[in-house]
């Protein structure tokens, strides 16, 4: 496996892929873990503190304006923890977010098992968009760096797409890590402190090569 990318000023994307030895809906996340769900938890690696102007910055490359409701879904987390709005969902979920809180970056996730090759990271043309939750709501992509598969775009650093999204019989996932290149350092260490904690609910961990391409 492994996803084509085409060349994009600015962005380290990092892919991993994500084995459960038993479907999302049947775990828990351990409490010792969930604990790191908060805003005073003193994580292992560092935020900088032009992160959110950097993330912003790259996602601005190809047109899209990463404001308002399209802004960054790491952005969110901050005020949907301090206001406590997130409880337990899922292993695989919570610990998307304890890292995404801590490190700034955004950090998408996909049912591997719903998504079909070829894959690839490359900013969706005028006039797309796609679903992003089961009321129906879309979301317009138009300039934003996606993953997509054969179907289309399935991922980004603002939403997940509703068509490949995680569920309760999830056993696979494939996360991608929506860094920038000017904070390599941050980036590997949120990617390395990602596969640790999903290694310690069980999973079976690889990263995935992306290999960058003229695929315009």
């Amino acid at each position: 496996m492994k996803i084509l990318q085409e060349a994009y000023p600015g962005l380290m994307a990092i892919a991993i892929t994500a084995v459960f030895d038993s479907p999302l809906g049947l775990s828990e996340t351990p409490s010792e873990i969930f604990a790191m769900l908060d805003t005073q938890f003193e994580s292992p690696i560092g935020k900088h503190e032009h992160t959110k102007t950097l993330v912003r910055d790259v996602l601005r490359q190809t047109g899209y304006k990463p404001t308002g409701r399209g802004k960054p879904a790491s952005e969110y987390l901050i005020k949907a923890v301090s206001e406590e709005r997130l409880g337990k969902i899922n292993p695989c979920v919570d610990i998307l977010n304890i890292v995404s809180l801590h490190c700034g970056f955004p950090i998408s996730v996909v049912d591997l098992e719903l998504v079909s090759d070829p894959l690839t990271i490359k900013p969706a043309p005028p006039e797309t968009s796609f679903v992003f939750n089961a009321s129906g709501q879309e979301i317009k992509l138009d300039g934003l760096v996606c993953l997509f598969d054969e179907a289309g775009p399935c991922a980004n650093a603002v939403k997940d797409s509703q068509r490949t999204k995680t569920s309760a019989t999830t056993t696979k996932t494939l996360s991608v890590f929506w860094g920038v290149q000017s904070l390599e350092t941050q980036v590997n260490a949120g990617v390395a402190w990602y596969a640790e904690l999903l290694r310690k609910v069980g999973a079976v961990v690889e990263q995935v090569p992306i290999a960058l391409t003229d695929i315009s």
